[in-house]
């Protein structure tokens, strides 16, 4: 197994991060297998949306609605609705996996590998990329 840990600055405020590109530089020219996706924070996930045709925006809509950032939340450390943070990768979760095929992902044509943060106390991210080749 190879692996490589992408390095990302998500800002100050809830944000959906595309890494697609990162994810094929990696495994281009690999050949056949698994690539493996994991962001290890108790924050952040990691999705295959359609990006930039209003997907990302409506994710973050329907997360805030989900979600609420206001005063419910058990977990009170950081900025107010800092819980439901904690609680959003039960929904986006933090891994996904994609077929790699020929050093190519196997995406479909409008899918996007995307990091899902809404912790807007901890911008910095850390993401896990695994390639596990084919025997």
């Amino acid at each position: 197994m190879r692996t490589q840990i992408l390095e990302l600055h998500t800002g100050g405020s809830e944000s959906i991060t595309d890494i697609t590109s990162q994810c094929a530089d990696f495994v281009a020219g690999s050949g056949d297998g698994l690539l493996h996706v994991f962001v290890p924070h108790a924050t952040a996930g990691v999705a295959i949306i359609e990006l930039g045709a209003g997907s990302d925006d409506d994710l973050l809509a329907s997360l805030d609605d989900l979600l609420p950032a206001d005063d419910r939340w058990r977990h009170k450390h950081g900025s107010r609705g800092h819980g439901r943070s904690h609680v959003m990768p039960a929904y986006v979760a933090p891994q996904t996996t994609v077929p790699v095929i020929g050093g190519s992902l196997e995406l479909g044509t409008w899918q996007s590998v995307a990091v899902v943060d809404l912790n807007v106390d901890n911008p910095e991210r850390r993401v896990r990329l695994s390639f596990l080749a084919s025997a």
